[in-house]
């Protein structure tokens, strides 16, 4: 696999691998970076669609990404997702995917003509005082030594920032401004997650830092993301002939592993307990007793175990020729849902399930395969909600319209991005986009998400955790900070709105803090027939916690183990375009020149003699240009 840029690989069509034909593929879950390393084996690995087998646990595809109305519960979101332009991957696939609505075009060319006809931008980014502007315009209220705390977390070595929190490199210059408010909302960060994460978001995005106050920099879907991304997908994978296997859930996958130092012996172990976890470390003692340089090589899937929808436990013995893609982990694993009248469940002693369980299992095979404790052993410092508001009728839509400046009946965007509640205790905000949501959705009906970064504090209306709250009660949290009169809340949220709760235990454990080593390679070094995929596997460069990553990790599972002789698009290259990063400085200090900040005389000094030495040439017009002098 090798990473390319252009046009030239872009549109070109790669040749048959050699081989194809006499392969299959088993994919655990059906999250977007699972589909998407099906979709990868149809299209450009051309593998036989029958040869493909995808495994999911629940009755539904989409992960994370789901969306749908459950009978006796209502219209549940459990996430959204923002996207951008330099989504490499994600476009290049779905150029190719045709959309449900019309099967005539792609699913990026609904996506492109309807953000070009419907822009997204806010007009309201941030309330205060139950709903009133927070008057933030769009600054981002930097002082010099915030913005060089910042400056410094950009310039500082991965290596330095392996296992540390946010906290160690900013103090409340940062944490207090609007630029923390915006950053932690939109992304949900917490002030003791990753600070390494920090530093790639800013890398990764250093070509919208202008576009955080107003959104103005995203993209989003006409409906849910389940029925815009994931059905299309599902869809042209059953069309080529993909076999799904759902209520099917995979316990552990077991490997031959060969150390580097020999030809052999191999390393193998059976069975799904904490028994041949136990085993296999005992093994690894005793080959690092015997040899202490020694190093893993040659790495074999050999079976994978699995319960299926009756309730069986089976296995499937692999062979070099059946390929395996493995989505280890999860962020909405342990989910728990609640409803108007119920609270979602929260249990401060909550075990690791699902993907967790498999991922510990087999990382205890081999140390290249990551160490899932690092991600899923906090869950007090990965979790937070969300809930879906579903207003019944009209009555709540003037609040809404007050806000967000527009009538979000039209379809069109509505408040474009999070408006998010500045003095609210849980740190609440919420978002409409393009109404409605779901297809089958009343024209009446408004769906709207809301989050909560905080639910273990007490409300500011209903003096409750949001944990401990019923849909209904969450409602009222959410209307009482939009200003509707307090006399009138309650009637609202129990007569013309139904409110579903979720809570995600694990929604942020990847930005929890890690070194390297902590997430495997998609394909690790050794590996002959697995990769891993999604938010837990490491790719170069690319931030978690997007759909571009998910989708990256599938495309480079595909190219390697397939061998498909065409580039994978590399990530956007805006860190290293010097425009970006002059607009992106400039911006982060409101739009005032380097010239404005407070230097001593030495150091006013040596920058005007700096500035002076380059004229004649043309940086001092770029540094102009973008308002950098």
């Amino acid at each position: 696999m090798y990473y390319s840029n252009g046009n030239y690989e872009a549109f070109a069509t790669p040749k048959k691998p050699s081989g194809i034909d006499h392969k299959s593929a088993y994919i655990i879950g059906t999250g977007l970076a699972a589909l998407s390393a099906a979709c990868y084996l149809v299209r450009d690995a051309q593998m036989p669609g029958d040869h493909i087998h995808i495994f999911e646990k629940d009755a539904v595809a989409g992960g994370a990404c789901d969306g749908r109305d459950i009978p006796g519960v209502g219209y549940v979101m459990r996430g959204g997702r923002e996207m951008d332009n330099h989504f490499e991957v994600m476009w290049d696939l779905f150029r190719s995917i045709p959309s449900d609505d019309d099967p005539d075009v792609s699913v990026l060319d609904e996506y492109y003509w309807l953000n070009k006809d419907d822009p997204n931008y806010s007009l309201c980014r941030a309330t205060n005082n139950r709903g009133q502007d927070a008057g933030t315009d769009g600054k981002f209220g930097l002082s010099d030594k915030a913005s060089m705390e910042i400056m410094k977390l950009f310039f500082t070595p991965d290596e330095e920032l392996y296992d540390k929190p946010i906290t160690d490199y900013f103090d409340d210059e940062v944490l207090n401004s609007n630029f923390w408010m915006y950053w932690r909302t939109m992304f949900a960060f917490e002030n003791w997650h990753s600070a390494l994460e920090m530093k790639l978001y800013i890398k990764r995005f250093i070509h919208h830092i202008g576009g955080l106050p107003d959104f103005s920099a995203l993209r989003f879907t006409r409906y849910n993301q389940y029925e815009s991304m994931i059905l299309p997908m599902v869809h042209y994978l059953e069309r080529a002939g993909v076999q799904f296997h759902f209520n099917t859930k995979v316990d552990n996958i077991e490997f031959d592993i060969a150390d580097s130092r020999t030809s052999g012996p191999k390393r193998s172990f059976t069975g799904t307990g904490q028994d041949t976890i136990l085993r296999i470390q005992q093994a690894e003692q005793a080959r690092d007793a015997r040899n202490p340089y020694s190093t893993p090589n040659r790495k074999q899937a050999k079976r994978i175990i699995l319960t299926d929808g009756r309730g069986q436990m089976q296995s499937i013995d692999l062979t070099e020729d059946d390929l395996v893609f493995i989505t280890n982990g999860g962020c909405v694993e342990n989910s728990t849902m609640g409803s108007q009248t119920t609270p979602a469940g929260w249990d401060p002693q909550i075990k690791p399930g699902g993907g967790w369980d498999m991922w510990r299992r087999i990382a205890a095979q081999d140390k290249s395969f990551g160490n899932p404790d690092t991600f899923c052993s906090d869950p007090d410092k990965s979790k937070w909600m969300s809930a879906t508001v579903t207003t019944l009728d009209g009555a709540i839509a003037p609040y809404i319209q007050k806000i967000c400046k527009r009538d979000p009946y039209t379809g069109r965007v509505v408040t474009g991005g999070i408006v998010t509640c500045t003095d609210s205790s849980w740190l609440m905000s919420w978002t409409l986009n393009r109404q409605q949501q779901f297809k089958d959705q009343p024209k009446n009906q408004l769906c709207v998400w809301v989050y909560g970064l905080f639910p273990d504090k007490p409300g500011d209306f209903v003096n409750k955790p949001m944990s401990e709250c019923t849909g209904e009660e969450i409602c009222e949290e959410w209307l009482y900070h939009m200003g509707v009169p307090v006399n009138q809340i309650h009637g609202l949220a129990h007569d013309h709105a139904n409110t579903v709760p979720v809570m995600m235990p694990y929604i942020t454990a990847f930005f929890m803090p890690r070194s390297a080593g902590d997430r495997p390679d998609v394909v690790p070094d050794g590996a002959v027939n697995f990769a891993f995929l999604g938010q837990f596997a490491e790719t170069p460069r690319d931030t978690i916690f997007t759909t571009e990553y998910s989708m990256r990790t599938g495309m480079e599972a595909v190219y390697t183990l397939c061998d498909v002789d065409r580039g994978v698009p590399e990530v956007w290259g805006s860190v290293y375009d010097v425009r970006n990063l002059l607009n992106a400085t400039v911006k982060l200090r409101d739009g005032k020149p380097i010239t404005e900040m407070k230097l001593n005389f030495i150091e006013k000094t040596v920058l005007n003699k700096v500035i002076k030495k380059l004229g004649g040439t043309d940086i001092p017009t770029l540094l102009k240009r973008y308002g950098v002098i």
